[in-house]
């Protein structure tokens, strides 16, 4: 596999900085890696690798406005940020870059845009998988940020995430905690249209341990996808399931997606 970095548009002035996995010959449809809040293309580990090398698929992985290498984004957050990832900036990024049939793979925030892009994206989604995806802010969500600030502030977490978000380590943790700590913000999330959008298989992944997201949060996801969506609880695991079981997650994805009818790969690049 060729693993390569780069800066592409997404129009507005606008551009993010992407890392793609590529075999010689494609062999389906590509994945598409949807970070948290406080991630980046590096805190994937080598998730996205060990996955494009099981299943055959490219890959890509991304920055979002604010993170990384791309370009600023707006701030404060604007209580339609998912909206506007899931539904403009991401259908951009894939234009640009002639992605045809994608697999949209998010985790935490990331998985809720993904639910927004999936509805957004139609018959170009051939997948979604998301790890603890949020459609409102539940009293474990408000509890664990909350707990979250007060680490940031008493212990070495700052200098932690420093390591991987730099000058932008302040921007990126307030812009996180303040939006969802607003109940203008939670008021304002509705899902309903986007999963009712949602026209390809689906898993949605919570860890049972997950300490920022109630077991309901699947249920409903999974009620409005409807019957296409399957939930899946991992046993003894927390928010992270990619870093805290990588091995079974990768087992799980690729016995899910493998499992899919076979595409032929129409991306043009």
């Amino acid at each position: 596999m060729q693993i390569r970095d780069s800066m592409v548009s997404v129009g507005e002035g606008a551009a993010v900085e992407v890392r793609r996995i590529r075999h010689e010959q494609s062999q389906g449809p590509t994945l598409v890696f949807l970070h948290e809040s406080l991630g980046s293309i590096s805190l994937w580990r080598r998730f996205p690798e060990h996955l494009a090398k099981a299943t055959g698929y490219d890959a890509l992985v991304y920055n979002r406005l604010g993170y990384g290498s791309s370009s600023d984004e707006e701030l404060p957050r604007p209580y339609d940020y998912q909206e506007r990832e899931g539904a403009v900036i991401l259908p951009r990024l894939l234009d640009e870059l002639g992605l045809d049939k994608v697999v949209l793979i998010g985790h935490s925030d990331g998985g809720s845009i993904a639910l927004i892009a999936a509805g957004a994206l139609g018959e170009r989604a051939h997948a979604l998988i998301t790890m603890a995806a949020h459609t409102y802010a539940d009293k474990l969500t408000v509890d664990g940020i909350t707990e979250m600030m007060d680490r940031y502030q008493t212990t070495d977490l700052r200098e932690k995430l420093q390591r991987y978000h730099g000058a932008r380590t302040d921007d990126l943790f307030r812009a996180w905690h303040t939006v969802w700590l607003d109940e203008g913000f939670d008021e304002s999330l509705d899902f309903s249209d986007w999963l009712a959008g949602i026209q390809c298989p689906s898993m949605i992944i919570q860890g049972e341990i997950d300490e920022y997201g109630v077991p309901e949060q699947v249920a409903d996801i999974v009620a409005g996808i409807g019957a296409s969506a399957q939930p899946l609880f991992l046993p003894d695991t927390g928010h992270s399931p990619h870093l805290e079981k990588p091995d079974q997650l990768l087992e799980l994805v690729c016995d899910f997606l493998l499992g899919i009818e076979p595409v032929k790969s129409e991306n043009r690049h």
